[in-house]
């Protein structure tokens, strides 16, 4: 009987190893994939797939920005939920039944020359020696969170502006990973009204425009941002005035009070803070231009503030 236990939990460790292979091979072949499709480096945190239930999981899903651009992140995908067809498996057109991206947050950069980090991906510029991977996904979830947007034409410096989309959509027949690969980057742009990207012309010529189903959620508008820092008063004041010298002027700068105001490209931000704790910080800020709201400015204000904690 000890002996049988012993082959058993040999056997047990061996299959374990195979599956552990299996997906790590499979994770390897998946990131060369996405990374050629794109044209930039892609990382992921972990895969796994389980053949029984027909079902994939990708989590920590980063794409970096392409040669030309600061090192950074562009697109970051805590997970992904696949359920395939297996009959599908070792056939040239791979079946998805349900595809789910969680896409997080999303950095536009656009360089000192003016190009963004998008429209100098693979999909943006196909090559006729580059045939499209067929696929087919019947329904595509796609949930967006927000969209970071940094400016380098302005300055040595960039100007932030985070566009809080928190927005579901969904989409059928998507008919190519490049077509897959384009809806995921050019909707959430499109979500933000972000315009004048070549991502977006592909798209629609590739037909993406066309793939809609439904609008889950709507935009969050709001005159300003509050959140609570993990951080005491004193230190998130000094961060935050930091941060408003660096991106603009400074015009009021009073501690006792916890306010703090600055004109930034022409906007007017202002900053409070209040202590919740010893080391819990509430931190407002809004931001006006022309007497408007600039709810994006203020949240690239406070993009950069938690950056720097």
């Amino acid at each position: 009987m000890k002996k049988f236990f012993i082959v058993l939990g040999i056997v047990a460790i061996f299959l374990a190893g195979i599956i552990i292979l299996k997906n790590l091979i499979i994770k390897s072949v998946v990131t060369n994939v996405a990374s050629g499709i794109t044209g930039a480096p892609i990382h992921i945190d972990g895969f796994s797939m389980n053949i029984l239930t027909s079902t994939i999981h990708i989590t920590g899903f980063k794409m970096y920005n392409p040669s030309g651009f600061p090192e950074g992140l562009l697109v970051s995908c805590p997970k992904i939920n696949v359920i395939f067809d297996r009959t599908s498996l070792f056939t040239q057109k791979h079946h998805f039944l349900l595809v789910e991206v969680d896409l997080k947050e999303m950095v536009l950069t656009k360089n000192k020359e003016g190009k963004l980090n998008v429209d100098s991906l693979k999909i943006v510029h196909p090559s006729t020696s580059s045939p499209a991977t067929p696929m087919q996904i019947d329904l595509l979830n796609l949930s967006i969170g927000r969209i970071v947007y940094k400016d380098y034409t302005i300055g040595t410096e960039p100007a932030v502006r985070v566009f809080n989309v928190n927005r579901q959509q969904s989409y059928k027949s998507v008919p190519t990973a490049q077509q897959l690969a384009l809806l995921v980057l050019s909707q959430p742009m499109k979500a933000a009204a972000i315009k004048d990207a070549e991502i977006y012309g592909v798209a629609l010529v590739a037909g993406v425009a066309m793939l809609p189903v439904a609008v889950v959620a709507t935009f969050i508008s709001k005159d300003d941002v509050q959140q609570n820092i993990d951080a005491n008063f004193e230190h998130t004041y000094e961060i935050s005035l930091e941060v408003l010298k660096r991106m603009g002027t400074v015009t009021k700068d009073d501690q006792s009070s916890g306010m703090i105001k600055a004109n930034i490209n022409g906007s007017t931000v202002a900053i409070h803070l209040k202590k919740i704790s010893d080391n819990k910080t509430e931190i407002t800020i809004s931001a006006r231009k022309y007497m408007l709201p600039q709810p994006d400015v203020a949240g690239g204000v406070l993009y950069e503030i938690q950056d720097k904690l």
